[in-house]
C-alpha cells in the first residue's frame, strides 16, 4: 500500500502546533457578520395564522420564504427557526456555490443520464439567478463567479482529469472546462502538490455563507415574511377535517394552509424521512489574513475555489480579506445518527488539516489559524437532495444535500413551492424530484456500512485510486460515495 503526498511531505510537528496555538473554536463567518445583519428576532409565543409556514432558517427555508412572497406578495408567510437564522450548515460551510444540482456531473450521469442536459441547464440558470439576486434584492453576500479548480495531487488522478476535459470538449464545453498542465496550474496557484488540474470557469462561485443567510433573511423580512427564532418545532399536526397544517413549538403554534420542512440534517418531523439522511461531520480551519508577500508567494489571482481529486478530498478558498479556509478530508459519522455539539470538537482532525495545509503551501510556514469549527452534513444515499410531499399534499420537504446545498437550496425552494401549488413543469417532472432514494439502514448496520466505506475510500487513495469490492458494489447499487 502506497502513501499520499500528505504523508510523504509532512511539515514538522512544531510547524503544526505553532499554527494552532491560538486558534479559537468559533465559526469565522458568523463572527464576521456586522451587527446590522444579526437583529434580535422574537420567539414564537402565540398562535399565528398564515398561508405558508416554513420550518428552518437555513438557505432552504429562507429561499422558500422569499420566493413564496415573490410568487404571491399577498400571502402571509411565517418562518420558524429553532436557534438563529443561518446558525447551522448555512452559516458554517465553505461558501462554494455550485451550479450542479446532482453533486457533480459524474454522479448525475450515473443516476439520471437522460435528464442530465436539463439538470445542467437548470443548475446554471439557478446559479445565474443567485448571482442576479444581489442586485435584485439590494443585498451583499460577496458573490464571486470564480469557477472551481480541481487539482490532481497524485499521478493516478491525472488520467481522471484528462477524461474530464476530453468529455467536456466533446460536449462543446471546452471554453469553460480547461485542462491545466503542471506548469500552468502552479502558475495559477503555487502549490508543489499540484500535478495538473481542470478549471471549470463558470459553474462555481464563492460566497460569504453567513452573509448569504443573513441577507436572505433581511430581503424576506422586507417583503413581509415574519421570522421567529429560538422556537424549536416539537410537533407537526395535520387535522384531517380542516385541510390545514400546524407546527407547534414550546411557546406557540402556526396554523397554515401549507408547510415546508427545511430542517436539513436534523431529525425530520415526518417519520417517513427519519432514515433518509445521516449526519456526517466536516471540519475546517481559517487562517489569519495573508500579508502581501505571503499572497504573492501563492499567486491565486483568479481566486477560484479548490477541491482536489482524492476520494478523501480537501476544499479550500480565499476570502475577501485574503484569509484561506481549508477543510474536508475527515468525514466523521457517529453511531446513532445524533447531531451533538460535542462532535464538533476534534483536535486530531484539526492537526491533520493543519499538516495538510502546510504540505499544500509550504511557503506559508509561520501562518496561524484564527478559527476552527465543524458542522454536520445531511448526507443521502444518492449524494444529492431528494424531494416530496406528505399529509395530502399540505407539506413539502427537501433534504439530503450532502454538502452541496449552497446553490441547490434555491432550486429546492422553487421545487417545494411548485409541489405545493400542484405545478407540472420541467422541475417537478424530473426523476430526481419524483423518486425517493434508498434510505440508510438502521443501526448498527448504518455505522458499520458508513465507516467501512470511509476506510475503503482511504485505501483507494493509498492504492492508485483502485476501488475495492465494497466500493464497486456500492457503485453498482447507486449508493453514492463517489465524490
Amino acid at each position: 500500500m502506497g502513501s499520499t503526498v500528505f504523508e510523504r511531505s509532512r511539515p514538522s510537528d512544531s510547524v503544526v502546533e505553532r499554527s494552532l496555538a491560538e486558534t479559537r473554536h468559533s465559526v469565522f463567518w458568523r463572527d464576521d457578520l456586522p451587527d446590522a445583519l444579526k437583529p434580535a428576532r422574537p420567539k414564537l409565543s402565540r398562535t399565528v395564522v398564515a398561508d405558508l409556514v416554513v420550518v428552518g432558517g437555513g438557505y432552504s427555508g429562507l429561499w422558500t420564504a422569499l420566493l413564496a412572497k415573490e410568487r404571491n406578495p399577498e400571502q402571509r408567510v411565517v418562518l420558524v427557526e429553532a436557534k438563529r437564522v443561518g446558525w447551522a450548515a448555512s452559516g458554517r460551510n465553505g461558501g462554494f456555490c455550485e451550479a450542479s444540482l446532482t453533486h457533480g456531473h459524474e454522479n448525475g450521469l450515473a443516476r439520471w443520464p437522460k435528464e442530465m442536459p436539463l439538470l445542467e441547464r437548470l443548475g446554471m440558470e439557478n446559479l445565474d439567478a443567485i448571482e442576479a439576486s444581489e442586485a435584485k434584492y439590494g443585498i451583499d453576500f460577496q458573490f464571486e463567479r470564480t469557477g472551481m479548480l480541481a487539482p490532481a495531487v497524485e499521478e493516478h488522478q491525472l488520467e481522471w482529469l484528462h477524461d474530464w476535459a476530453d468529455e467536456a470538449a466533446a460536449n462543446g464545453e471546452g471554453d469553460d472546462v480547461v485542462f491545466l498542465d503542471q506548469a500552468a496550474v502552479q502558475a495559477s496557484v503555487n502549490s508543489p502538490t499540484f500535478l495538473g488540474a481542470v478549471w471549470e470557469k463558470r459553474s462555481n462561485a464563492m460566497v460569504h455563507p453567513a452573509r448569504l443567510a443573513a441577507e436572505l433573511a433581511r430581503a424576506a423580512e422586507e417583503r413581509g415574511v415574519e421570522i421567529f427564532e429560538r422556537s424549536p418545532v416539537r410537533k407537526l399536526e395535520t387535522p384531517g377535517s380542516t385541510g390545514a397544517v400546524s407546527v407547534v413549538t414550546d411557546g406557540g403554534r402556526v396554523d397554515a394552509q401549507h408547510a415546508v420542512l427545511a430542517t436539513n440534517v436534523f431529525p425530520s418531523l415526518l417519520k417517513r424521512n427519519r432514515l433518509m439522511t445521516v449526519p456526517v461531520y466536516d471540519y475546517v480551519l481559517m487562517t489569519e489574513p495573508l500579508s502581501a508577500e505571503q499572497l504573492a508567494s501563492i499567486g491565486w489571482n483568479d481566486r477560484q475555489g479548490i477541491g482536489d481529486m482524492a476520494n478523501q478530498f480537501h476544499y479550500y478558498r480565499i476570502t475577501k480579506d485574503n484569509r484561506i479556509l481549508f477543510g474536508g478530508y475527515d468525514a466523521i459519522y457517529h453511531y446513532g445518527r445524533k447531531v451533538r455539539e460535542e462532535y464538533e470538537n476534534r483536535p486530531e482532525t484539526w492537526r491533520k488539516l493543519a499538516s495538510h495545509f502546510f504540505t499544500t503551501f509550504p511557503q506559508l510556514e509561520g501562518l496561524r489559524f484564527t478559527h476552527q469549527w465543524a458542522g454536520a452534513i445531511d448526507t443521502s444515499t444518492q449524494f444529492t437532495s431528494f424531494f416530496g410531499t406528505a399529509r395530502d399534499g399540505r407539506v413539502a420537504y427537501a433534504a439530503g444535500f450532502t454538502g452541496l446545498g449552497v446553490g441547490s437550496t434555491r432550486f429546492a425552494g422553487e421545487v417545494m413551492l411548485d409541489l405545493l401549488e400542484g405545478r407540472d413543469n420541467e422541475r417537478t417532472s424530473l426523476e430526481m424530484v419524483r423518486k425517493r432514494p434508498l434510505p440508510f439502514p438502521p443501526e448498527p448496520a448504518a455505522a458499520m456500512g458508513i465507516n467501512a466505506t470511509r476506510w475503503s475510500l482511504d485505501r483507494a487513495d493509498h492504492n492508485g485510486g483502485k476501488r475495492n469490492l465494497l466500493l464497486k458494489t456500492l457503485d453498482a447499487l447507486g449508493l453514492g460515495f463517489d465524490s
